[in-house]
């Protein structure tokens, strides 16, 4: 009996693909931004937009760093990629690995969620390095990223790793700059004022910050930290009276116009109410973008982008120690 061979459809309408890669950054089919209400949003003057990158494959915007670093890093030799993350880099390059046949090794904070180290271990990380680590730790020598930059470095590893080093990484401001800005832009056919997002890599502000800043100088880049550097905002790190060595290279202050603090409280409290009032469920740092996006309207009219990372899922865990914390207060 003859077999047929079935070839897959190359008609990319019909939203068929060869590879799960082919689904991030693809600005024809963009994450979708949702305007959020007046339960939410009290500020009648100021038109507030979350851009959810939870839609992305693997659940965060850092789909679109991985597949860039992977894409454009020179790994030969049956190398590993060696990459140090506090958890949604790590899963995006965990999986893409899975997909493009390259091994990945990741160093990730104790304090990370046990979440993303679960979904860490069904992908089949090839290693997982713990260390010591606040979620967004001074930079570069400490926890997470010390101990990738030492793997890195060590005469016993010669030559077996590719260390992607997110912070210093141009690749990760290009990703944002070629995908997430354009994205914005095109879907507010330019009629925006603000663009919203929290300090981390500071590859998103940086990337998506250019490209606005070129379309129009007048669009206010405004950044948001935690207002204590020991916080559980993961991927969130505080800039304000930080030395300069600490500061991320890759992570341009010339362009933002504002830094806005928020409590860490607030920032959880911000995702509940999204969660209950919205029906959107986002992470804390989410809350914590969109709690100072709303503060900021009260006295600043106009339209507003802000970025959502990832989704409320990997904090499970930390929403209900919160919930179990209010309610023990109450």
């Amino acid at each position: 009996m003859e077999t047929t061979l079935i070839k897959s459809p190359e008609n990319k309408s019909r939203s068929v693909y060869h590879s799960i890669s082919e689904l991030i950054g693809n600005t024809d089919h963009p994450t979708p931004i949702v305007i959020l209400n007046d339960r939410i949003n009290p500020n009648p003057d100021f038109n507030l937009g979350i851009k959810l990158e939870r839609y992305n494959v693997f659940g965060s915007i850092k789909d679109r760093v991985a597949l860039k670093m992977l894409q454009e890093s020179l790994i030969i030799n049956d190398q590993t990629v060696l990459e140090a993350s506090s958890g949604n880099t790590a899963m995006a390059l965990v999986a893409l690995g899975n997909a493009m046949d390259i091994p990945v090794e990741i160093a990730i904070p104790e304090r990370a969620p046990e979440e993303k180290k679960q979904l860490l271990a069904l992908l089949g990380v090839s290693e997982l390095w713990e260390a010591e680590d606040a979620l967004c730790p001074l930079y570069p020598n400490e926890g997470a990223r010390g101990l990738a930059k030492g793997l890195a470095e060590s005469p016993a590893f010669e030559g077996k790793y590719v260390y992607l080093n997110q912070y210093e990484n141009e690749l990760n401001v290009q990703a944002h700059y070629e995908s997430t800005g354009p994205e914005i832009w095109n879907q507010y056919n330019g009629e925006i004022d603000m663009f919203f997002a929290g300090f981390g890599t500071g590859a998103t502000i940086s990337g998506v910050g250019k490209y606005l800043k070129e379309k129009n100088p007048d669009i206010k880049i405004i950044g948001v930290e935690p207002t204590t550097t020991n916080h559980s905002l993961s991927g969130l790190k505080r800039i304000t009276d930080l030395a300069d060595e600490y500061v991320p290279e890759i992570l341009n202050l010339s362009l933002i116009d504002d830094i806005i603090s928020v409590d860490e409280e607030d920032a959880f409290q911000m995702g509940v109410d999204l969660a209950r009032k919205t029906g959107l469920l986002v992470g804390p740092t989410s809350g914590a973008i969109i709690t100072a996006a709303i503060n900021y309207g009260k006295t600043h009219p106009g339209v507003a982008v802000a970025i959502s990372p990832d989704d409320a899922f990997k904090y499970t865990s930390a929403y209900h120690k919160f919930l179990q914390q209010k309610s023990g207060s109450e």
